[in-house]
């Protein structure tokens, strides 16, 4: 049994990827800020936790962490002549500087015989898409700090990003709310479908596991093949 730290478990992805890891009898810590929990019955714990902060408390974490999970993020698209600097700003501090700051955190916690750190990125990254440029910055920010801590944390701590296309979370819901913005939203990736968070979770899990300990600076591309596939 080990133990799994959850930044951002109350919605989406984040909730997918607790209770997989939960359901298999992992240990996990997972945060919330905004979203509210209920813990009446749940095998998760759950912990509010602000990664704007400017020391984050993690007190509640075992002394041994063998995974953490970035899951915040935002989406918003607008034309880039419309984005204040300060938008940049507001996003680059919850994805990034929120990674950092819970990350040099948790680094005296993990554990001596290794650790995996997954974040998470855009397809957008990599494409270019009209109206991204927001949210591609940050998460370009990410991919950069992905390969740089594979690098300097190996050989006992793995980091690995996945970069999904769409997905149908709360975050994505004024995207996704009626049935025709669903069917237009699928009919742009290969595989004809918007992606679910157990598709992201997946692999998130396999990459948190030691199933992936091969794996490390990688950018896992789960997108429903819109990022290589041209049909």
């Amino acid at each position: 049994m080990k133990n799994f730290l959850i930044i951002g478990a109350s919605s989406g992805i984040g909730k997918q990827l607790a209770i997989q890891l939960a359901e298999k009898g992992q240990n996990v810590y997972g945060t919330y800020h905004e979203t509210p929990v209920d813990q009446s019955n749940s095998t998760i714990n759950y912990y509010p936790l602000n990664v704007l902060d400017e020391a984050p408390d993690l007190s509640f974490l075992p002394d041994e962490i063998h995974g953490l999970a970035y899951c915040p993020g935002s989406i918003n698209l607008k034309p880039f002549k419309r984005i204040k600097p300060a938008a940049f700003t507001e996003d680059f501090n919850l994805q990034v500087t929120g990674a950092i700051k819970v990350l040099q955190a948790i680094l005296p916690r993990f554990s001596k015989q290794g650790a995996s750190i997954v974040f998470f990125s855009t397809v957008a990254v990599q494409q270019g898409f009209n109206f991204h440029s927001q949210v591609a910055t940050s998460k370009g920010a990410i991919e950069g700090l992905t390969r740089a801590l594979a690098a300097e944390l190996a050989p006992k701590v793995r980091v690995n990003c996945i970069a999904p296309s769409l997905t149908d979370t709360p975050l994505a819901a004024r995207l996704l709310n009626t049935p025709e913005k669903v069917e237009a939203n699928a009919q742009r990736h290969p595989l004809k479908k918007v992606g679910t968070p157990a598709d992201i979770a997946n692999a998130a899990e396999f990459l948190l596991q030691d199933n992936s300990s091969w794996m490390t600076g990688q950018i896992l591309h789960v997108d429903g093949g819109m990022s290589t596939v041209k049909v």
